[in-house]
């Protein structure tokens, strides 16, 4: 009867536990829904800004700007003041319970550091999301901004700590590259860890991320037949200096955000998706060991009647 009882207590812990996770799944999904629809209405304004810098980036005043290209990579960089310093804005989740989502990311940093053979005296880290920064700070890398439970209304001027940053230690030399590691959203089912350069700015990337930006198909795709090609020459006013200073820093800031958006509707996806999957595993585990508590309880419920019955014969 012992084991009856915590087979009894055992299901009702994962009865209790499916409720939770079935509760979180609705919320979640609510959540994608919205974090779709945020990121998603967003491309079509991310792809239409950065597509301005890819026409105007043929031009020499573009060319020249310090935001287009790499600092001097001579610079001593033993003082911490090197142009071979590189930055990395790692955008993860607060939260667990999503699957695979954060890893993904984490394991895409640390192949790129690999691949490159960067050492970890190189690197200054901007952790989106406590996951990240946690773990990169755990592990001895320079940690310098870390912003946590950013809310799913987060706003471009919420992340314009971040890009002011950026721009004042590669406008003082401190750093000559920056990279943005997140999660880009696919599908509810699919999300793709995706690296992106954005300082310098390169017609290259701007090529790619407007590339990516937008889906092949659906609402948000881009038109059929949109002009790509790049104008021989513009005529920039009141000058290219003042027009560029705003421009460049406005176009990082929407790269930055997107790809914030984008690592948002990830999170709510893949967390949806996960909790799901323990739902459905609670409901297979009551069901296994229902039938295990019916099984030994029938057993014992037979066992006891023969018992009985011994017991009136051995009395005739």
């Amino acid at each position: 009867m012992a084991s009856l009882k915590n087979i009894k207590i055992k299901i009702s812990s994962v009865k209790k536990t499916a409720t939770v996770t079935h509760a979180m799944e609705a919320v979640s999904a609510v959540k994608m829904r919205k974090g779709q629809e945020r990121a998603l209405g967003s491309r079509a304004y991310a792809a239409a800004a950065l597509s301005v810098l890819e026409r105007l980036a043929g031009t020499a005043d573009v060319a020249r700007h310090p935001l287009m290209r790499a600092n001097d990579p001579n610079l001593d960089i033993r003082s911490g003041t090197g142009s071979q310093l590189k930055c990395f804005i790692v955008v993860t989740s607060d939260k667990g319970l999503a699957g695979s989502l954060n890893s993904g990311i984490i394991r895409r940093v640390e192949k790129e550091i690999e691949t490159l053979r960067w050492d970890k005296n190189e690197i200054r880290m901007i952790a989106i999301g406590r996951r990240g920064g946690d773990y990169f700070a755990n592990r001895g890398y320079d940690v310098r901004i870390k912003k946590e439970n950013v809310a799913d209304g987060v706003s471009e001027m919420d992340i314009r700590e971040v890009t002011d940053k950026i721009l004042e230690w590669h406008a003082a030399g401190e750093i000559g590259q920056c990279i943005v590691v997140y999660q880009n959203f696919l599908s509810t089912f699919e999300q793709q860890p995706t690296i992106r350069q954005i300082v310098p700015i390169t017609p290259e990337t701007m090529h790619e991320m407007v590339k990516g930006i937008r889906p092949a198909r659906g609402k948000y795709a881009p038109v059929q037949g949109e002009p790509s090609d790049k104008p021989a020459a513009y005529t920039i006013e009141p000058d290219a200096d003042t027009v560029l200073a705003m421009l460049l820093p406005k176009l990082l800031n929407i790269a930055v955000f997107h790809a914030l958006l984008e690592n948002k509707a990830s999170e709510h996806s893949a967390r949806m998706v996960a909790m799901k999957s323990a739902t459905d595993k609670a409901k297979d585990m009551t069901k296994s060991l229902t039938r295990t508590f019916n099984r030994i309880r029938q057993a014992a419920i037979t066992r006891e009647v023969s018992e009985i019955t011994s017991g009136i014969e051995a009395m005739r």
